[in-house]
């Protein structure tokens, strides 16, 4: 799989200012993106006044998460402290497995570090901009937070971007205890947390078995469908390895659709594409997809609600996998109908909310 330059990737694109040198340089070697990128920045950011969803106070709860996540940012590369204390690989996965369930963490796994998880480089902030990333790493601790199913429900509304950056902040705080905990143990770790990742956390979860990645792209787990936001650390302390899960996903979104259907900005596509060696690919088109967050002021999240498997579906809980089984996902289809049409947005807000 070819690394991505997380220069690319539309949340640095949407931070370059004109005038600095991030800017410069980045639409000196990509002219075509210039236009679509100014526009985006002469928007109101997510969660600020002149967005459709802007409430005075409520926006306020997201944007103070994501400060705080910014005061934080700094600790997630810290020196080891101790000399290196002799550990068992199968303890001490399952000591730090256990300790991130301890911090309320939904699912927990590890895998090998491959270069493909890793971007090429760095993009997200300007003091870092086209920094090489060299990350030598052998393996990744990968965890989610479950986002709560009604609060998610209320997508696209302020409920959803309150949720949303609660899990950001509590994944955050995972990695920094793990991170810290294994530096004491004489062992180097980073901790990927928001606007500052090395590595791409969904595809490292995919490998973790935590999920699949399924037609809206985002890591689906069985239990907690979409609704999971997802932390990394990496470091180079011995693990034991989980194996991929497999439980018919891609079978299930040949069928289903109903993310890219209900999607706002139609950037998920109804097609079944195949990559060269023969596996779905699904895609995303990222730019009309983070247009439509602008104009919503939240990170929309409709396709999340949208998916069956967010939804705590008898038929999903009670089914261990829908591969080659048509007749099995049309009863989740059918009884996903019978609950909630065919949208399962929830209008309004929680009332300590209102």
């Amino acid at each position: 799989m070819k690394r991505i330059d997380e220069r690319d990737i539309i949340f640095s694109r949407a931070n370059y200012q004109r005038g600095s040198k991030c800017y410069e340089d980045y639409y000196l070697r990509n002219p075509e993106k210039k236009e679509l990128d100014d526009s985006l920045r002469s928007r109101p950011d997510l969660c600020e006044e002149g967005t459709m969803t802007y409430n005075e106070i409520n926006s306020k709860m997201a944007n103070c998460a994501f400060e705080f996540l910014s005061d934080i940012d700094h600790l997630c590369e810290k020196d080891v402290v101790s000399e290196k204390i002799k550990v068992d690989s199968k303890t001490i996965t399952k000591r730090l497995k256990g300790l991130a369930k301890q911090y309320g963490v939904s699912v927990v796994g590890v895998t090998k570090l491959k270069e493909s998880h890793k971007y090429t480089h760095r993009g997200r902030k300007e003091s870092s901009y086209g920094d090489e990333v060299n990350l030598n790493h052998k393996y990744a601790i990968v965890f989610g937070c479950e986002m709560d199913k009604e609060m998610i429900n209320r997508s696209p509304m302020v409920s959803e971007v309150i949720e949303t950056t609660k899990c950001y902040v509590d994944v955050s705080i995972v990695g920094m205890i793990l991170s810290y905990f294994i530096r004491s143990l004489g062992y180097d770790a980073r901790n990927h947390m928001n606007a500052n990742y090395l590595v791409m956390p969904v595809l490292l979860a995919q490998d973790a078995g935590l999920g699949e990645i399924g037609r809206n792209t985002i890591l689906t787990n069985k239990d907690y469908g979409s609704r999971l936001r997802l932390g990394v650390v990496t470091t180079d302390l011995e693990l034991e390895l989980d194996e991929p899960a497999d439980f018919g996903l891609e079978d299930f979104c040949n069928m289903c659709k109903k993310c890219s259907f209900n999607c706002p900005s139609h950037s998920l596509s109804n097609e079944t594409k195949t990559s060269s060696d023969g596996t779905y690919n699904w895609g995303i088109d990222v730019d009309s997809c983070y247009t439509k967050w602008r104009y919503l002021g939240t990170d929309c999240g409709m396709c999340i609600s949208a998916c069956p498997f967010s939804q705590n579906l008898e038929t999903i809980k009670n089914s261990t996998t829908f591969k080659d089984n048509p007749e099995l996902i049309q009863r989740a289809l059918d009884e996903f109908k019978k609950k909630f049409g065919s949208r399962v947005f929830v209008p309004g807000n929680p009332s300590w909310l209102r």
